[in-house]
């Protein structure tokens, strides 16, 4: 009997361990220049080098902030931010917070954020998150985004 309560003890003991010294997550996405203004990825789209962006986390009953840490893109326009706590619970977004390009810094809205689940405790055994891209807005379409629209059969007066 001794030996079984020892067992489960070291057990229980190592479960807690593993779950304190887990990995932290990756989260990783991209920020682009919608150079069309048409609201979406184009051919035309540029990826922007030295935005900033944020992860934050709020408590999905008080809406109250529980986490955050800021996060820049690299030249292809790619951020890498570690997340070194899972949030459980919490509602978790990874938010546009200054374009690295100004004359394309127009946050688009719908694509001014990305929802990313930072907990284990949801069946995903990666630490890896992908957020999906998001997106600000150039001050003055290209000319040549009628072209370009034209593939999907848009016209300026559809978008």
């Amino acid at each position: 009997m001794a030996r079984l309560v020892v067992f489960v003890a070291l057990c229980l003991l190592s479960v807690s361990l593993a779950t304190a010294t887990s990995n932290p997550f990756l989260v990783k996405g991209r920020c682009y220049c919608d150079t069309c203004r048409c609201g979406f990825e184009t051919p035309a789209t540029k990826y922007l080098a030295g935005s900033k962006v944020k992860v934050e986390c709020k408590n999905r009953v008080t809406n109250k902030l529980t986490y955050r840490i800021d996060g820049v893109t690299n030249s292809k326009g790619e951020y890498n931010i570690l997340v070194k706590r899972d949030c459980g619970d919490d509602v978790c977004d990874v938010v546009l917070v200054e374009s690295g390009d100004k004359t394309c810094n127009i946050p688009n809205a719908g694509r001014d954020r990305a929802r990313v689940a930072l907990t284990r405790n949801n069946g995903m055994t990666s630490d890896v998150r992908y957020a999906n891209n998001m997106g600000f807005l150039s001050n003055e379409p290209l000319a040549d985004c009628t072209q370009i629209l034209q593939q999907y059969q848009l016209t300026e007066d559809q978008y």
